[in-house]
């Protein structure tokens, strides 16, 4: 049921525009640092997929919890096992719109991206500050934002509340090519 609820989305989301008018990065990439007094934790997710729909300015994106690849084999499994969960939330989801964008003008453009990212079991509604780059019609969407980890429900055992940081940054960047179905 879960793995359907995304392909459901995708079709009735994007099955309202021409091909042409929607554009996709199959392998975009998401990291996050969080600093600590003990230990950094830094890590790095390059199967990250999204699409944008120029018409409407819909953004949407898709990744793995289990894809991040971590320094050390024992944070991965710590982070999948005992923080995020990622057997019962797989996947973590953004939905939303770029506003005010100019699909055709060229060059950079800084752009409000506001929409519901949703991990771990719950949604929260963010506004993200996001670089747009049109270089010739290829599109590259980068940013950073901070997701507090109280916001996801995510629980930390009292004992480790020091080693993880309350705040942790989050850095994307996605580049986006014709979508061909």
């Amino acid at each position: 049921m879960n793995k359907v609820i995304p392909l459901f989305f995708l079709f009735v989301f994007y099955g309202q525009s021409p091909t042409e008018e929607r554009i996709i990065a199959r392998q975009g990439r998401v990291s996050f640092f969080s600093y600590t007094s003990v230990e950094n934790i830094k890590a790095e997710n390059n199967q990250v997929l999204s699409i944008i729909d120029l018409s409407t300015h819909d953004i949407a994106v898709s990744m793995l919890m289990n894809a991040f690849i971590f320094e050390k084999a024992l944070m991965r499994e710590h982070f999948n096992e005992s923080y995020i969960e990622s057997d019962i939330y797989p996947k973590a989801t953004f939905e939303g719109k770029i506003l005010d964008f100019d699909p055709s003008q060229e060059g950079e453009q800084t752009r409000m991206v506001k929409g519901t990212f949703s991990m771990h079991g719950t949604s929260k509604e963010l506004e993200i500050k996001a670089k747009i780059e049109n270089i010739q019609g290829r599109y590259v969407v980068s940013g950073t934002f901070e997701a507090y980890v109280k916001d996801y429900s995510i629980k930390i055992p009292p004992l480790l509340a020091g080693n993880i940081a309350k705040t942790i940054s989050v850095d994307f960047r996605f580049e986006y090519q014709p979508y061909e179905s």
